[in-house]
C-alpha cells in the first residue's frame, strides 16, 4: 500500500475517493482504471454525497459547456464538504489547464500523459499547494488500456487513443493526441479481466476506433475477429466508427458473427457535401449511404445510430435541409444531435458564414423531433418479435427495471433481482408512451 503525504494519515477512517465523469464511453472506461488503482493503494469508492478525501473529475471538452459542468461540479463538491481534496482531469484539463487551475477548491489538474499517475500525485500532495502538471500533447505517445467495471452486465473496453484526423470542428487530437492502441493480444488481455470481472457484453470503444492498430500494423477487423472467439462473453458490441472505416468486411463479419450485435453508430455529422468538405471529414454523402444501405441489405433489424451536427460556419438554409432530406431518405434509428459551439484552436474559426445563435438551436430541436419520428418508425417495425434482451441490474424508482436487445432496443419490466445480468428471450408486444417494449419476464 502507498504510504500517504501527511495530510492523508491524519484521517481517522479508510480513505475515500469519488468520481465524476463527464463525456464519452472512453472517458467512462479510463475513470474505472483510475479507480481500480485507488483501490490498490487502499481507498474506498464512494459516491460524491458520502464525504470522499478525493474527488476525481474526469473532464470533457466536445462542447462550450465544459467549463460550466466542472465549475458547478466542483462547487457543489466544496459546499458539500469544505475539506475534499478535487483534482481534475482528462481532456478539459488538458486544453484548458490555467481555466481549471483559477476554479476556487480545485487542488489538482493533470493531463492526458500525466492522469494515470493521479494516485502517486495525490500521495505527494500538499494540501495547501495547487498542482498542475500538464504536458505538450506531442508528446502524449503512450497508449494506456482500460475497461470499465463496476456494472456487471457490461464494460466499456477501450481498444484505442487518439486521433490523426484533424476535422475542423474538434479539439479531440488537441486533446488526447496521435492515434495509439495496445496490440491485439494486449487487448485480449483487458477483455478477459473484463469477462472475468462478470461482464456479459463488452463495448469496444475509443476515440476512432476503427483507426485500432496504428502504428503496430494491426487492424480493426483483425481484432475483431480475435476477440470473437475468447470463451465466456455473450456480446461485442462496437461504439462509434467512421464511416470510412467501416470497411465492407467489417458490416460482413457483423452479419455473420453469434457474438457481435447489429448495432453501429456511425458519425455524419452533416448530409451536405459541400459542409462535410468544409468540416474537413473524409467522405462525402454517397460513401455514407453506401455504408448504411449495405448494413441494412445484410441485416435489415440492425440499429443505425447517427451523429449529427447543426449550424456548423456555412450551413445556410438550403444546405441544412440538404441534411434533413438526406436523414429522412435513410433507413438510419436514431440521431444523436449537437449544436455547433466554438472551440479555441479549432480550423472553423476561421471559416465565414457564422450561423447564429438562435438558428443553431432551433435547427437542434428540429433534427431531435426528426430522431424521435426515426426512433419511435424502428422500433414499430421490431414490434411483434422474439429478441434476446440482456437485463442490468439498476431499479429505478418506479420499481422496474431494463435491459437491450441485441439490436438495442430498450425494454423494460418489473424489477426482479434474478434477472441480472441474464440473456432471456423476450416477446416484444407492448410499447409504453415514449415507445419502449414493456414486458413481464418469467424466468425458465
Amino acid at each position: 500500500m502507498l504510504h500517504l503525504h501527511p495530510y492523508f494519515d491524519t484521517m481517522q477512517h479508510t480513505k475515500k475517493v469519488a468520481f465524476h465523469t463527464l463525456g464519452c464511453k472512453l472517458n467512462f472506461s479510463e475513470t474505472s482504471t483510475l479507480a481500480r488503482q485507488f483501490g490498490e493503494a487502499g481507498y474506498a469508492r464512494v459516491e460524491m454525497d458520502d464525504n470522499p478525501d478525493v474527488l476525481v473529475i474526469n473532464t470533457c471538452s466536445v462542447t462550450e459547456q465544459a467549463d460550466k459542468k466542472c465549475r458547478n461540479i466542483v462547487s457543489r463538491a466544496v459546499r458539500q464538504n469544505p475539506g475534499v481534496y478535487v483534482a481534475v482531469v482528462g481532456c478539459y484539463a488538458q486544453l484548458k489547464p490555467e481555466a481549471i487551475t483559477a476554479i476556487p477548491g480545485v487542488k489538482m489538474v493533470l493531463g492526458a500523459n500525466e492522469k494515470f499517475n493521479l494516485v502517486q500525485r495525490v500521495e505527494d500532495a500538499d494540501n495547501k499547494m495547487t498542482v498542475q502538471q500538464v504536458g505538450e500533447i506531442k508528446d502524449v505517445k503512450t497508449f494506456i488500456p482500460s475497461y470499465s467495471s463496476g456494472d456487471r452486465t457490461r464494460s466499456f473496453l477501450k481498444v484505442q487513443d487518439g486521433c490523426n484526423y484533424f476535422c475542423a470542428f474538434c479539439t479531440i487530437p488537441l486533446a488526447r493526441g496521435r492515434s495509439r492502441s495496445a496490440s491485439i493480444q494486449e487487448t485480449l488481455d483487458q477483455a478477459q479481466k473484463a469477462i472475468a470481472d462478470g461482464a456479459k457484453e463488452i463495448v469496444l470503444t475509443g476515440v476512432n476506433i476503427g483507426d485500432f492498430g496504428t502504428p503496430n500494423g494491426d487492424t480493426f477487423i483483425d481484432l475483431c475477429k480475435q476477440l470473437d472467439q475468447l470463451p465466456g462473453i455473450e456480446r461485442f458490441r462496437i461504439s462509434s466508427i467512421e464511416p470510412n472505416l467501416l470497411t465492407d468486411e467489417i458490416i460482413r463479419f457483423v452479419a455473420d458473427s453469434k457474438r457481435f450485435m447489429p448495432h453501429f453508430h456511425i458519425p455524419l455529422q452533416s448530409g451536405s457535401d459541400a459542409i462535410l468538405q468544409r468540416m474537413r471529414r473524409r467522405y462525402r454523402t454517397d460513401l455514407y449511404r453506401n455504408r448504411i444501405m449495405q448494413i441494412k441489405n445484410l441485416m435489415p433489424d440492425a440499429c443505425i445510430g447517427v451523429d449529427v451536427i447543426t449550424g456548423f460556419p456555412g450551413e445556410t438554409d438550403e444546405l441544412f435541409e440538404e441534411t434533413v432530406q438526406f436523414l429522412m431518405e435513410l433507413p438510419v434509428s436514431y440521431l444523436h444531435v449537437f449544436t455547433y459551439s466554438e472551440r479555441d484552436n479549432t480550423t472553423a474559426l476561421r471559416l465565414d458564414g457564422a450561423v447564429p445563435d438562435a438558428v443553431r438551436h432551433k435547427r437542434t430541436i428540429r433534427l431531435r423531433m426528426l430522431s424521435d419520428k426515426l426512433r419511435r418508425a424502428f422500433y414499430a417495425s421490431q414490434r411483434g418479435q422474439v429478441r434476446q434482451v440482456l437485463f442490468e441490474s439498476a431499479e429505478d424508482e418506479d420499481g422496474r427495471m431494463s435491459g437491450f436487445t441485441n439490436n438495442y432496443l430498450k425494454v423494460t419490466t418489473t424489477y426482479n433481482a434474478l434477472l441480472k445480468n441474464r440473456i432471456l428471450d423476450v416477446s416484444l408486444e407492448q410499447q409504453d408512451s415514449e415507445g419502449q417494449f414493456v414486458v413481464e419476464v418469467t424466468l425458465p
